[in-house]
Order: structure tokens, then sequence, then C-alpha cells
């Protein structure tokens, strides 16, 4: 534990050799990492299950097969991906060749977190490899098992120079952030995230904060409740909502607040039968520790549904609270477990106002049928991003960036936007050594007609109203129709009554 400047510089060795710049590699390794994934589907809903009693499904749906999907939507699109952009140019350069590459930052960090302990791993490893890098990998010690897992497979099936995995828990972490990488992208929670962005800081090394809060619900009680009600719930209690972008509360008013419980009472039951402690299909609490400071909120409001828990087996069950406090702790920590808290407010603009005096959060789930109040909602807050009348779901579409705002985190990723952040950008222009009567202007000794040219040269002028710009291009066309016509006799294969216009 002592130092990991040997793990580094290899990788960087590695990098400097050009190795994972090359396209095929990249290919390779995520080819194994697709290979590392098929072969091992069991061991990981095996660990995945010791660590967090989740069900083969859920394992499946959130994890392994969504993880999977991962390397095969890159390995789809890597090929587009790196090619270099071109740019538009302008009157100075319309004769270089200027564009945007893509290029691997070098050794990069990928901390992962223990709710997804899969995902969370293999989502920002598909764009490190994508963008060419090598990577450090430290997974969550919370999930024991899942660790193991990672610690036993990587060296077998990907590039032992290129990929590692440092396991650990809090003392092996932080040696390993005083050493000095090209990249951080970390997981987690957004205390450990501010001691991330420090140790970063040093080194000015960029990073992707993916963190949490608080995640508001506001349910607009003239939609269809059945449906909002079972989404909100599905969203809330998988993985026993420890999930950073699970529900956290619901603002909802007054006259609604009843209903809601009534019919979250029928799907409870619905969903995990008379006692969820005895349904397969519910997870646990991870440890013990994190069992203490979940049950520790629950002094907050009135428990309305639910409420039983068992320490043995770090259980709680699903518990929906009334009359709970904006100053309560359940109102103030994220709850990262299967309590849901209900606040009653007098309409929109309330809960428009209640969550703008909070921070930023990860996501905002609004349930409702009315555009305004949808549109009024999404431009009047802040979030990381928006889901109306679903939860969670957004983040399984890869076209849509996945990322926090302030202490909800920074930088975004997900498909293709997963690559970007592990690449730089880096602007080329690529110029002649011809034409050199051109540049003349620009050197020494300035003179009148000299900054006349280049002033002229320089000059952008204000783009014209969008209505005008078909017209003017298409006056434009004619009259260069009509010059073409006349210098090349076209005009005697017109009829009479046009021929005369030319």
């Amino acid at each position: 534990m002592s130092t990991y400047s040997g793990i580094l510089t290899q990788a960087r060795q590695t990098f400097r050799s050009g190795r994972t710049k090359e396209f095929q590699w990249r290919k390779q390794q995520l080819e194994a990492l697709l290979t590392l994934i098929d072969e091992n589907k069991q061991a990981f809903l095996d660990a995945l299950y010791k660590d967090l009693h989740k069900s083969e499904f859920e394992s499946l749906l959130m994890e392994v097969e969504h993880s999977r999907n991962d390397v095969i939507d890159a390995l789809n699109n890597i090929e587009d991906w790196v090619k270099p952009e071109k740019v538009k140019k302008d009157l100075l350069n319309l004769s270089s060749d200027c564009y945007i590459r893509r290029e691997p930052f070098g050794v990069t960090l990928i901390i992962g977190a223990w709710n997804y302990p899969v995902s969370l791993i293999i989502a920002p490893l598909v764009g490190a490899i994508a963008a060419g890098n090598c990577v450090v990998i430290k997974p969550s010690e919370v999930t024991e098992a899942t660790a193991v897992v990672w610690k036993e497979l990587i060296p077998r099936y990907m590039d032992q120079d290129v990929i590692h995995v440092v396991t650990g828990g809090i003392p092996e972490t932080t040696v390993l952030l005083t050493e000095q990488f090209d990249y951080i992208f970390y997981t987690g929670n957004t205390m450990v995230g501010k001691i991330v962005m420090q140790a970063a800081a040093k080194h000015l090394t960029p990073v992707t904060l993916e963190l949490g809060g608080k995640t508001p619900v506001y349910v607009d009680g003239e939609c269809n409740l059945d449906v909002a009600i079972k989404r909100l719930l599905w969203g809330k209690f998988t993985n026993a909502g420890q999930t950073c972008i699970s529900p956290d509360y619901i603002l909802c008013k007054k006259e609604t607040q009843n209903t809601l419980i009534e019919k979250m009472r029928e799907l409870i039951k619905e969903f995990y039968g008379e006692n969820p402690k005895e349904s397969s299909d519910y997870p646990r609490i991870v440890t013990d520790r994190h069992f203490e400071r979940v049950k520790g909120l629950m002094n907050s409001g009135n428990i309305v549904i639910g409420g039983d828990t068992d320490p043995n087996q770090k259980y709680i069950e699903p518990t929906v609270f009334t009359d709970v406090k904006p100053d309560d702790p359940m109102m103030t920590q994220e709850i990262f477990g299967p309590l849901l808290p209900i606040m009653t407010v007098a309409d929109e603009d309330e809960a428009i106002e209640f969550i703008n005096n909070r921070d930023r959060p990860l996501a905002l789930y609004i349930f409702s049928s009315n555009k305004t109040l949808i549109d009024k909602m999404i431009s009047h807050t802040d979030s990381g991003g928006v889901c109306v009348n679903d939860t969670i779901v957004h983040i399984a579409l890869r076209t849509l960036p996945f990322g926090g705002i302030g202490h909800s985190g920074m930088g975004s990723y997900h498909g293709k936007y997963t690559f970007e952040a592990f690449s730089h950008k880096r602007s080329c222009m690529i110029k002649n050594l011809g034409m050199e009567r051109l540049n003349s202007t620009r050197y020494p000794p300035f003179t009148e007609n000299k900054k006349k040219v280049v002033l002229w040269v320089m000059k952008t002028s204000r783009r014209r109203s969008k209505f005008w710009r078909p017209v003017v291009s298409m006056v434009l066309l004619g009259v260069l129709l009509a010059v073409a016509i006349k210098i090349f006799g076209w005009h005697k294969y017109l009829p009479d009554s046009l021929a005369k216009f030319v």
C-alpha cells in the first residue's frame, strides 16, 4: 500500500509507446471486456447477491446486461467516434486543413461506487478504453465480493500493462490519490467528491464527479396517479433506494397526499407481498454502518406505511412518511435507502421555490399531463437531468448525457459522452508554405494600407434574419443561372417568352 508509483510508471511507459492509441488495440480490448462479461455473468450475479441481496432480475437489468450493451454500443460506434472532426473555416484559413482530433488523456483513475459495483465500473471503463487511455480501477471496498471478482477477472482478460485493479479501503484510496493521474473519474458522495477534487487540484488533473443529492418528485394530482405511483415506487425501491437518482422526496398538494398514500400501500403489497422481508425481489442495505445511518433518519415525521427493520439482515421495509419538516435530517441529508417522505405544497410555484432553495439535484422528476406546468417546472429549476412521468429510465438512453450540476457533480457521460469525457479535444490546423503574398499584410512594417486589408479580411458581419436567407440564396442562384445561360448560349433552347429575359 505504501506506493502505487510502480503501477503508474508501467502504465505511463505503455501509454508513451503509443499502443493504446492504435485503433485495433482499442477494439480488441473492448472485445475482451465483452468476453469478460459473457463468460462471468454468474460470478457477477453471485457477488451482487452476496453484497446487496440483489435479485437475478434486477442484477441483469440494472448491472450486467446494461453494462454489456455499453460495450456493444462502443464497438458499434468507435470507428465514427475516433474520426477527426472537420470544422468551419473563415476566409483567412480556407486553404488550411482544420479539424479536432480526440486524443486520450493518458493514465486515468476510475473510482467506482458500491451501489452499482458492476455498471459503475464498466460504463466509464468503456469510454476510457475507447478513447485510448491506460486505466487504474479502484472498486469500492464496501461491496467486497464484487471487488474480488474485478481483481480476479481484469488481469485474465485485459492488457495487464494498461489496465490495473487496486483494492482496499480509505487508506489505500488516500495513498492512490497522492499519485499524479491525467484524468480522474469518481462516482460516490459529495463529501468524498470534494476530497477527490482537492487531490486532483494539486496536479491540475481534470475530473468527472458523479455525485448525488436529494432528487425531488413533484406529483400533479390531475395526472394518472395509478401509473405515476407505480413508476415512482419502482424507481424508489429499486436496489432498496440505494441509487444516486432514486426519488428522494415527494412534493404534492395536500388534497393529493391521502390518495398517494392509499395507492402506495396497495402497490408496495403488489410489488413485494404482505411482508417485503420475505420477497426475493427486495434487496438489503449494503452494510451495518449504512443500515444504522438510514435507520437513524426514521425519527423524522410520521410513518404511514412500513417502518419495520431487522439489523441482522440489514433489512429496512419500504417506508413512507408524512409531516416531515424542511430541517429534519431526512430532508437535509441524501436518504440513500427505502424511506420516502411526502411534503405538501400549495402549488407548483411553492414546489419550485422549495427545490431552488436547496442544492441542485442530480435529477428532477415531474408527474403531470399538463404541458404548461411541465415546461414551467423545467424552465424555473436546475438539475443534472429531468425525467417527466417516469423515474431513473432517462439514464438508459445513451444519446442523453448523464451528470450533475453543483453539489450533484460535474461532467457527464454515457454512450459517446463517456468517450468524450476521456478524450482531449486537440485543435489541429495544417497550413502550407505557399501563397505567402497573402500573408504579407501581417508582417512589419505596418502601414495604413495593410491595416485596411487586414480589418476587411477579419470583419465578421451580423447574420441576417433567417427569413431572408433562403430568399437571398434563391436570388443569387437565379442570377448565376441567367449568367450561365447567356455565356453558354442556352437561351436558344428556352421558349421565346422566357428567352427575352436573358
